[in-house]
C-alpha cells in the first residue's frame, strides 16, 4: 500500500501563493484579472496572519480614490482609457511591494532611482514609445501586462529598499476596430500615456503626457 505524502508545511504554502501572485501581477490577462488578484491576496494575507492589515490597506484605497464600488478597475477607468489589467495590477503590486511580496526581476541603484525621480515631469513634456522608455531606462524591475510588443503594459521601477515607491510606467495602444473586427493596434508600438509615483489621492499620482491627456476619459482625442 502507497503511503500518502505528507501535507506541505506552511512555509512550502506561503512561497507557492507568493510564486502565483507574482505570476499573476506579471500576466493578469491569463490569471483571470482583478478578481484572480483579489483571491490571491487573500489567501496569502490570510497564511500570514495579516487580515486586519490587509484590510486597513483596503480602506486606504478606497480613502485614496484608487479602489471603488468596480474595485481597482473602476478608479482605473476614470484616469486612462480602457483600464487595463496591467494598470490595475500595478496597484496590487504596490501592496505585495509594502508586505515583501513583490519579486523583482531587476532593481535600480539608488543613483538611477533619484534620477529618474527627478525627471519624471521632463519625461513626461514629450511623447515617448515602448522602445524609447526601454532604451533610456533599461529593463523593468517587473514588466505588468505580458511582453506582446503591440499590446498596453505597465512598466515598474523600484530600488531593494521596501521603503521606496515604486515607479510606474503606463503604456497604451487602442485599436483602430470595431469590437466586432480584428483588433487592429493604433500604434506600431504602446505610448506613454502617464508616470504615477507616489501614496497621495489617486489622481494626484498620475503625470501625463500630452497623448495622455488626450486620451484620458472625456480628452480630446480623435
Amino acid at each position: 500500500m502507497t503511503t500518502p505524502p505528507m501535507p506541505r508545511s506552511s512555509t512550502e504554502i506561503r512561497a507557492y501563493l507568493k510564486d502565483r501572485l507574482n505570476q499573476a501581477l506579471r500576466r493578469p490577462g491569463m490569471f483571470g484579472g482583478e478578481t484572480a488578484l483579489r483571491l490571491l491576496f487573500d489567501h496569502l494575507v490570510y497564511a500570514e496572519h495579516q487580515e486586519q492589515e490587509w484590510a486597513q490597506a483596503m480602506r486606504t484605497l478606497e480613502s485614496r480614490g484608487a479602489f471603488n464600488s468596480l474595485g481597482v478597475t473602476g478608479a482605473f477607468r476614470t484616469i486612462l482609457p480602457a483600464a487595463g489589467e496591467d494598470g490595475v495590477a500595478s496597484v496590487y503590486a504596490e501592496l505585495a511591494h509594502d508586505r515583501g511580496w513583490l519579486q523583482a526581476d531587476r532593481t535600480l541603484t539608488a543613483g538611477e532611482y533619484g534620477s529618474l525621480r527627478r525627471e519624471l515631469i521632463a519625461w513626461t513634456a514629450h511623447d515617448r514609445t515602448l522602445t524609447e522608455v526601454q532604451e533610456a531606462l533599461g529593463p523593468p524591475s517587473v514588466l505588468l501586462g505580458g511582453t506582446n510588443p503591440f499590446y498596453g503594459k505597465t512598466l515598474a521601477y523600484m530600488t531593494a529598499q521596501a521603503t521606496e515607491p515604486i515607479i510606474f510606467l503606463h503604456l497604451w495602444n487602442g485599436t483602430s476596430g470595431s469590437r466586432e473586427t480584428t483588433w487592429h493596434p493604433i500604434y506600431d508600438e504602446p505610448v506613454l500615456l502617464a508616470i504615477r509615483f507616489g501614496k497621495g489621492a489617486f489622481a494626484d499620482t498620475f503625470t501625463f503626457t500630452p497623448e495622455g491627456s488626450r486620451r484620458r476619459p472625456g480628452g480630446t482625442a480623435a
